[in-house]
């Protein structure tokens, strides 16, 4: 049970939070008439500091910070898939999301479908990345919730029941009236608070364990006899050469699918410029240190004899910080992993409410909406999408949420092809990646509900287990491809080109260093 100098810091960090929120009107103002560029994107006027903050802070979610430590506890090794997995995005985060701010400010595209709308100039195709990009982001929206609600529940902050569910509501409520005001910024301004509070506070963690438990070996030794295993060298917390191609697919296919959710790409779409993106995607690995971090704390709760309740892996660290940590530190931590949740959750519901205006609202049901009519639906599909993410926890198992979080992944690594492989070249026939599109979809989520909503399926015939999003993807590109190869036979049109963008990948030679590049 939480003692008072707990609750007390846990109070005055979400307050500072609050205070944070407040300000953000002060963040880069502009005298522009309302936007949604303005709204949903700060104007893209975010500096290299505040992208590096809103970035890290969107893609490192409260979630993230509990299930990984949690699937360490109960796994081991597999676990910290995760680590290679952020490490492959950032030289991706490199080239394709400074690549895409580029073509998106030139032509004032909001969202990754307004891309795809201009390059290949099928509303078709366009809708399908929308909807696809809000039905991945609306299960992974209620996952914060979830997080929260774990945290603050092993930790003792907030009761259990209807009292704790109160709790969880209030905290919510006011990110979404930030949001609803300030749109992007209230996120962003809280992310500085949410950096400063994770990194000292999981400092302090790491410190006190090894501390505690005489360093990192002990430490290793004891989650392995917990584990099951003699030794370090013959338990879980090691890969088995039958547990490698499913690690590396899924830390591949969870790289390639990050970039492609929708509040990412609003993440990056704030940016300035190009060239702040590229300053950020250099220094984001900062970033998966402190995911690592969070990993070995889920091996150092097995090492100190934290039972955490059955099927609630994720409590782990909580319970392991309230038992080793002053109540003031812990009351810090838990309020640290709180703020963690609400700024990917702030920028979850703006993206989906961006995608929904721009390209099904302003695309089938109103052409000629002004740009204030714009912002006004989009704060309330924000506030809605919300309002829904807190109905499905309280209504759904917390089971149901993992489950289409999982789901989630599988669906928006389908849109790579249109987004990602757009980027660089037009080859693609729009009909044959909306076929390949509907083939990875099905494809995918018949592989992972036959698994009993495991992302991990076997391929039979003697092949490895592997990622079922990566597999899907694969099977989407194929069709793609074949369809591209039979409608360009039968001569079948394809819409216009807008972006000014090559056709294909070609290289060129720069004249001023003679060096070659696409």
């Amino acid at each position: 049970m939480a003692d008072g100098a707990m609750t007390a810091t846990f109070l005055a960090v979400i307050g500072a939070a609050s205070l944070l929120a407040v300000t953000a009107r002060r963040l880069r103002p502009s005298d522009r008439l309302p936007s949604l560029e303005g709204w949903a994107l700060a104007d893209r006027a975010l500096g290299p500091v505040w992208t590096w903050l809103l970035l890290g802070g969107t893609i490192f979610t409260a979630y993230t910070f509990t299930a990984v430590p949690g699937l360490a506890y109960g796994n081991g090794a597999p676990a910290f898939f995760a680590v290679p997995y952020t490490v492959i995005v950032w030289p991706l985060a490199f080239v394709l999301l400074s690549r895409l701010w580029s073509v998106a400010r030139r032509h004032g595209y909001v969202t990754a479908a307004d891309f795809v709308r201009g390059r290949y100039g099928s509303p078709p195709l366009a809708l399908v990345v929308a909807l696809t990009g809000i039905l991945a982001t609306m299960p992974y929206l209620a996952l914060q919730l979830l997080g929260i609600q774990a945290v603050l529940t092993a930790g003792g902050v907030s009761p259990r029941g209807p009292a704790g569910d109160l709790v969880m509501v209030a905290l919510f409520a006011g990110l979404a009236v930030a949001t609803y005001r300030h749109g992007l910024r209230a996120p962003t301004v809280i992310s500085a608070l949410k950096a400063v509070a994770v990194f000292v506070s999981l400092t302090a963690v790491c410190w006190l364990v090894l501390a505690r438990l005489g360093g990192p070996g002990p430490v290793f030794e004891g989650a392995a006899r917990r584990l099951g295993g003699t030794d370090l060298a013959h338990s879980p917390l090691l890969l088995s050469p039958a547990q490698q191609p499913a690690y590396a697919t899924l830390a591949l296919g969870s790289a390639l699918a990050l970039l492609m959710y929708p509040h990412v790409l609003t993440a990056g779409f704030a940016a300035d410029g190009p060239r702040t993106l590229r300053k950020v995607s250099v220094a984001l690995p900062a970033w998966t240190g402190l995911l690592a971090l969070f990993g070995f704390l889920g091996i150092a709760a097995l090492a100190t004899g934290v039972e955490a309740p059955r099927g609630s892996a994720e409590a782990a660290v909580p319970m392991l910080v309230d038992r080793l940590m002053p109540a003031p530190l812990a009351g810090l931590v838990f309020a640290a992993i709180t703020v963690g949740a609400l700024v990917p959750a702030a920028v979850m519901s703006i993206a989906a409410a961006t995608s929904f205006v721009r390209n099904v609202y302003v695309e089938y049901v109103h052409p000629t909406a002004t740009p204030k009519r714009q912002v006004r639906i989009a704060k309330g599909v924000s506030l809605t999408a919300k309002v829904g993410a807190v109905a499905f926890v309280f209504g759904l198992r917390d089971q149901d949420a993992v489950n289409l979080q999982l789901l989630g992944g599988v669906w928006i690594l389908q849109i790579f092809p249109a987004v990602a492989v757009g980027l660089f070249t037009a080859r693609l026939h729009p009909r044959a990646l909306l076929a390949g599109w509907a083939t990875g979809m099905l494809a995918g989520t018949l592989m992972v509900v036959r698994e009993g909503f495991s992302s991990l399926v076997p391929l039979g015939f003697g092949a490895p287990t592997v990622y079922a999003g990566l597999a899907a993807l694969l099977l989407n590109l194929a069709v793609a491809v074949t369809v591209t190869a039979a409608l360009e036979h039968f001569g079948v049109p394809r819409g216009a080109d807008a972006t000014d963008l090559p056709s294909r990948l070609t290289v060129r030679r720069r004249p001023e260093t003679g060096a070659n590049h696409p």
